[in-house]
């Protein structure tokens, strides 16, 4: 009979013995996640939990296939304004800036046809064919909206006149680009003697920056610009003194050297004075 009581008391003693480990085995995992251990807020909560998380909704495809038309129709009415209506053309030319050569030159070089759509005029290419114009040094073609076509001529200066063999007075500017030409000699221009004058030809290079060189004041007392060759360029003035200038180098101590003999006793008596050589000026 001891023995029997003493082995169910063993028994019992054992039995709460793993009921004490499994209780703290329970309360251990609800002290390291108290969340896991409490129910819905565990593991077996988070489930649920995620479910009713509320999940990014997609886009109707509806709405973005109307945006997307509603786009392309704006785009495609722009494109029709601009390219292919009436509303939005080339209406006038105005021409600004010529005094050599005629505007209805300008406008024929310019090509531009009325009624053209201003978007689809090439600028770049109605400077080139303005610009081909002798007497047109540089263009700038603006357009002004919402029906005008602004050409804004710079044109070349007449620096001196060549008498032609017809019998006709050639306008150079400073490059030997011939700029006009007519039957009557211009006033205020001086007469280029050389033997072939133009744009490629030495001598008349030299002659022409020399005269660009030259204070307008005595500019406008030159009569002829002599230059046989580029090292042998002569001015001569309307009052008959003639100053040999030599080549178109040291120009600046030229013009010096002529301002103070011109207003000294010697120079204002002279018929020549020679600069052509600055370290030893001559008067005669």
């Amino acid at each position: 009979m001891h023995g029997g009581g003493h082995g169910r008391d063993a028994a019992r003693g054992a039995d709460a013995a793993r009921g004490r480990d499994a209780a703290g085995r329970v309360s251990a995992r609800g002290g390291r996640g108290g969340s896991e251990a409490s129910g819905p807020d565990g593991p077996e909560g988070r489930g649920p939990a995620r479910r009713r998380a509320p999940s990014r909704r997609r886009p109707n495809r509806w709405k973005v296939a109307f945006v997307t038309l509603l786009v392309l129709g704006v785009l495609g009415a722009a494109g029709w304004v601009l390219l292919g209506s009436k509303l939005l053309v080339v209406r006038h030319v105005e021409v600004t800036g010529t005094k050599l050569a005629p505007r209805d030159r300008v406008e024929a070089a310019a090509g531009i046809s009325l009624g053209s759509p201003m978007a689809r005029l090439d600028t770049g290419a109605v400077r080139g064919r303005v610009e081909r114009l002798r007497e047109v040094a540089s263009a700038r073609v603006e357009r002004s909206w919402p029906a005008t076509v602004r050409i804004v001529v710079t044109e070349r200066t007449p620096r001196a006149v060549v008498a032609g063999r017809d019998g006709r007075y050639y306008q150079l500017d400073a490059s030997g680009v011939t700029v006009t030409d007519g039957t009557s000699r211009p006033p205020g221009l001086p007469l280029l003697s050389v033997a072939s004058p133009g744009p490629s030809d030495p001598s008349s290079l030299a002659a022409l920056r020399v005269v660009e060189a030259l204070p307008g004041a005595l500019r406008q007392k030159l009569a002829e610009v002599q230059a046989p060759s580029p090292e042998a360029v002569t001015l001569r003035l309307s009052d008959g003194l003639s100053i040999v200038w030599g080549s178109n180098e040291r120009t600046s101590e030229k013009l010096r050297l002529v301002d103070a003999l011109r207003h000294s006793a010697a120079g204002r008596s002279a018929n020549t004075i020679d600069v052509s050589s600055p370290e030893v000026v001559t008067t005669h």
